[in-house]
Order: structure tokens, then C-alpha cells, then sequence
């Protein structure tokens, strides 16, 4: 039942770079958007980059913007999020999921486990 698994997390330090993956086993997914969300202890959770199904489209939080790029490879079923330049702010759970476009914050599949990201100072 398990439809998206996130992988790449990890500690860094400041500076440094990671690049999260997101595969999903639902081929209908292709023709959706996607995003991805994070949640920092006692945060909510919410949207930080989204994609739209074509690829055309993104969406970035404003914390990110600059430093963090989506993408997505439909032949692959995997969606990416390649971060650079993190700060600790960025440290939290990392979750993907399909979206109703890429900008809005609601999930429509069931969560995955996530993935850590830890940013030391």
C-alpha cells in the first residue's frame, strides 16, 4: 500500500548540499502534480517546493527560493529535490506527496515515512 518513499536525507553541515528522492509506485501520479513538505519539530507541516505534471510549472517557498530546485523524471516515476547552500532552519522530516496544483498545500495520497534532513551549524 505503500505509494511514495522518500530517500536522501542526512546530516550536514551549513553550506552543504543533499539531493532528496521520491518515488512513487501509482502511474497515475504522472499526471498529477507533486511536492514536496517538510515539518520541523513543533512546526506543521507544509508545502516548500512544487511541480507540476509536465514539469513546466514550480512553486517555492519563500525560505528556499534560490536554493532549492524540484524536478521530475516521469520515466523514472521519481521526483527530486536538490538543495544547496542549507542552513539549520532547513533541519526537518521531508515528505512527498501529489498535490492538487503546485501551489497548494493539501496532500492527496497517503504519507510516506519521510526522510531526515539535519543541517548543523
Amino acid at each position: 500500500q505503500v505509494q511514495l518513499v522518500e530517500s536522501g536525507g542526512g546530516l550536514v553541515h551549513t553550506g552543504e548540499s543533499l539531493r532528496l528522492s521520491c518515488a512513487f509506485s501509482d502511474p497515475d501520479f504522472t499526471r498529477y502534480s507533486l511536492g514536496w513538505f517538510r515539518q520541523a519539530p513543533g512546526k506543521s507541516r507544509d508545502l516548500v517546493a512544487g511541480i507540476s505534471w509536465y514539469g513546466g510549472l514550480t512553486h517555492y517557498k519563500d525560505a528556499v527560493k534560490g536554493r532549492f530546485t524540484i524536478s521530475r523524471d516521469s520515466a523514472k516515476n521519481t521526483m527530486y529535490l536538490h538543495m544547496n547552500s542549507l542552513k539549520p532552519e532547513d533541519t526537518a522530516v521531508y515528505y512527498c506527496n501529489s498535490i492538487p496544483n503546485p501551489y497548494t498545500s493539501y496532500a492527496l495520497a497517503a504519507w510516506g515515512q519521510g526522510t531526515q534532513v539535519n543541517v548543523s551549524s
